[in-house]
């Protein structure tokens, strides 16, 4: 099995399938999947040729096979999976290995669809079509299953839960990152490692997009984060064309001294992706093999994550606001009953704000379905914050609920010390990963010594081992009793702290407020307090950031500890920062209009709108209101501060607030105002359509006319409705190097029949120099680009 030997010895993937295609005649449009049942013998000797290069492991020809992407009436699902695989079993049975265990792994690409919130897709109905395919590959005979080139984490949640609850193959998982270390969708390299590794993968890497010598930086990333083997496989260098022929300028030894840099560094397996030839595979084989693992080894990185970003407890103490709990709070509660989602998501905003770095998220009320609405929160909360969520329930079915749709690794509120809750949480923090907090209570009661609490945390320790829930994944609650009644329950809370950090060697938690119940003026003992646990050792205090005593303590505490480099961020909240205006009942901010289309709010910026067209012309609030805030998000996006979720849902806050504008303008008579047109189209054989739909939804936001022609676009197509419509722009879309042929056969025929109209193009496989090569007028790296660029174009 291959799991014997993963981490231990060297392996070595395959190269690239498409680019020997392409090579074999796979034309532009079709399914490169439909080749399993029309040129069987083609496929299998490509697998051939890998395998006798020196690949260990060759990827089945399956990686746009799945019920969302594929299309071909003349063959079933089921068949090209089959088929797929059976190639790949009769290769290795043909070539000639020297005696290698060959293992043929499943190979599942993306949907080419966003999920929601983002896109159209629902969760289930993605992890449904990977389920569909898995399943298959598990049936025909598949060794090992090697999902691959994901942008996105939530369809790599959906991907990899589809492969461990269908079947009982190892998961082999790979992501595309930018040179940034960003996924699409925004995600860091600690993020991608945090969930993956919450979810229980085999290994884990990065493919395609960059070259070898590009990918060096985000590998070297990994290793920092990672305790499982890593994957490297990167594209042969970068596209490039001549006489109308694509090739990658990496050859296949420069390719292999880069790999064998890389094994040196701490990859475990290694391979190609686009451009890749068994070539360049039999010069990495060569030059690798037998080469000895330098072991990746256990990171002890107690680690949580949200799409977008991770949060690692360190020496410094984390906040986690309290505010989403309807624990003493009338108007939160209200907010429940009411089913008033944007009242929560505002307090989540709130929080984010004043500086939280994680959201405790509690919906636990009597009356109201607690598992539907805690799925339907912490969805909602995921598409305005990309700040980490604390999953806070004793119901265990909200808290899988949860656990199930959330985006990331999140913390877990929480298992005690009793039998019966360890056995309940426990088998889910297993299943979907997490960093579980640990009460140290049990069928005896809270404790009164402290070290009777690290008795109790120690036995959840224990128990947690029996799931294979490493220690960096448990974080301690010592309990905080309120000195009204326990005078010496702050005394007992303090050194259990202490002793749970240094006797257990892992970190901690408390709801901090708790220890005033009863008294007056409690912000000052709360304050006095956390200052005190967190110089006893605690790792993250569960507070109100809307109290600024609170905060002046966290601040405090950090700059005269060290913490706080050079005191920036004390210096930065406190020598004159301008602050957001509070609102004393609720600790909320107030909100404008550009506010809540920067926060993505759609509810809030509908009624915003209708309150400021009774005193405000239209006009004049898109103009001061909605373009700044569309502007602000923009860059904040092309600096990497904001990620695309917040930039989609931004943009649909723009659109509830435009909706209500535009009923004015009509009534005024000033919404005739004719627009500009731009076409949009995925190219012909290309059916991923996700960065095209981005480029619309921003388009429209700031005013243009979008004809979406959709994916799989032929040129002509393309040619004919832009001279029809007298288009100035033409944006054109491709993910696959297989179909960037296409795009060019497009512009072509663009500067034949529309010969003014420009043409700005985009995509995972492009560049700048490709897009000079095929003629292009403009190369967009990301969507606000496009958005840019077309307003230079109609400036003109």
């Amino acid at each position: 099995m291959i799991l014997d030997r993963l981490g231990k010895e060297l392996l070595f993937f395959d190269g690239g399938m498409g680019t020997l295609l392409q090579a074999e005649g796979l034309k532009p449009g079709e399914l490169p999947e439909t080749w399993n049942i029309t040129h069987a013998d083609i496929i299998t000797d490509i697998h051939r040729q890998y395998i006798e290069a020196g690949s260990d492991i060759v990827l089945t020809n399956t990686f746009g096979a799945n019920a969302l992407k594929f299309h071909d009436e003349a063959c079933s699902l089921q068949e090209i999976v089959s088929a797929a695989v059976e190639h790949a079993k009769r290769a290795a049975s043909q070539a000639g290995t020297g005696g290698r265990e060959i293992y043929t792994a499943l190979d599942v690409g993306p949907t080419g669809k966003l999920l929601k919130p983002m896109g159209d897709l629902d969760f289930e109905n993605a992890y449904n079509a990977f389920g569909e395919v898995m399943r298959r590959g598990a049936e025909a005979g598949a060794d090992l299953i090697h999902i691959e080139t994901m942008s996105d984490t939530y369809e790599l949640k959906a991907a990899v839960l589809a492969a461990k609850e269908n079947t009982h193959l190892p998961v082999f998982v790979t992501t595309i990152f930018d040179e940034r270390g960003k996924l699409l969708t925004g995600a860091d390299v600690p993020a991608v490692v945090a969930l993956l590794e919450g979810l229980r993968v085999d290994a884990l890497g990065i493919n395609c997009g960059l070259g070898p010598v590009q990918m060096l930086p985000v590998f070297e990333q990994i290793l920092e984060y990672t305790s499982l083997p890593v994957i490297v496989k990167p594209n042969a260098g970068l596209p490039k064309q001549v006489k109308g022929e694509t090739y990658y300028d990496v050859l296949p030894r420069e390719f292999a001294g880069t790999m064998k840099e890389i094994v040196s560094q701490g990859a475990a397996v290694i391979g190609g992706c686009c451009g890749t030839t068994p070539e360049h595979i039999r010069e990495m084989t060569k030059l690798c093999r037998g080469k000895s693992l330098k072991p990746a080894g256990e990171k002890n990185i107690t680690m949580i994550s949200s799409y977008g970003q991770s949060v690692c407890f360190g020496r410094d103490s984390k906040i986690i606001g309290e505010r989403i709990n309807p624990t003493g709070k009338k108007r939160f509660k209200q907010a429940l009953k009411d089913h008033d989602i944007d009242y929560i998501l505002k307090e989540g905003i709130t929080q984010q704000d004043l500086g939280a770095h994680i959201l405790d998220v509690n919906v636990g009320l009597p009356d109201i379905d607690e598992a539907a609405v805690m799925a339907e929160v912490v969805e909602e909360l995921q598409s305005v914050t990309s700040l980490p969520l604390q999953i806070d329930t004793v119901d265990t079915k909200a808290m899988e609920a949860a656990l199930r749709i959330y985006n990331g690794k999140p913390m877990v509120n929480s298992v005690s010390g009793k039998q019966e809750s360890m056995d309940a949480v426990f088998p889910l923090i297993k299943k979907y990963g997490g960093v579980v907090i640990g009460l140290t209570l049990d069928e005896a009661g809270i404790p009164k010594t402290a070290d009777e609490r690290v008795a109790v945390a120690r036995k959840i320790i224990a128990e947690a081992k029996k799931y294979g829930i490493q220690k960096k994944d448990i974080v301690i609650d010592v309990l905080a009793m309120t000195i009204s009644s326990e005078p010496e329950g702050a005394k007992v809370t303090l050194m259990a702290l202490k002793k749970v950090r240094e006797e257990l060697g892992v970190h901690t938690v408390l709801g901090v407020s708790n220890i005033s119940f009863g008294l007056p003026n409690r912000p000052v003992i709360n304050s006095n307090f956390y200052t005190m646990a967190m110089l006893n050792g605690l790792s993250a205090g569960i507070i109100n950031p809307s109290s600024e005593e609170m905060m002046r303590s966290y601040y405090a505490y950090h700059a005269l500890m060290n913490m706080d480099s050079n005191c920036e961020k004390y210096i930065t909240r406190y020598a004159g920062a301008s602050k957001g205006v509070r609102d004393a009942s609720s600790g909320t901010l107030d909100m404008s209009l550009k506010a809540a289309i920067e926060k993505g709010l759609k509810e809030e910026a509908h009624h915003i709108t209708c309150d400021m067209v009774k005193d405000k012309v239209p006009l004049d609030i898109i103009n001061e209101h909605l373009i700044p805030a569309l502007d602000y998000v923009g860059k904040g996006f092309e600096q990497g501060t904001v990620f695309l979720p917040q930039l989609l849902m931004s943009a649909e806050a723009a659109k509830a607030a435009f909706a209500i504008l535009k009923d004015s303008l009509a009534e005024s008579g000033k919404s005739s105002e004719k627009k500009d047109k731009i076409i949009l189209a995925t190219v012909k054989g290309d059916i991923h359509d996700i960065g095209k739909n981005i480029v619309k939804v921003l388009l429209e936001n700031y005013g243009f006319d979008v004809i979406d022609m959709g994916k799989d676009v032929a040129p002509k197509r393309i040619a004919a409705k832009a001279k029809e419509e007298n288009v100035q722009l033409v944006g054109l879309s491709a993910l696959m190097t297989t179909t960037v042929v296409s795009m060019e056969d497009t512009i072509r025929l663009l500067r034949k029949n529309v010969p003014d109209c420009k043409v700005m193009v985009g995509g995972a496989v492009l560049n700048q120099e490709y897009a000079d090569m095929i003629g292009a007028d403009f190369y967009g790296k990301d969507a606000m680009q496009s958005v840019y660029y077309a307003q230079r174009v109609f400036a003109q």
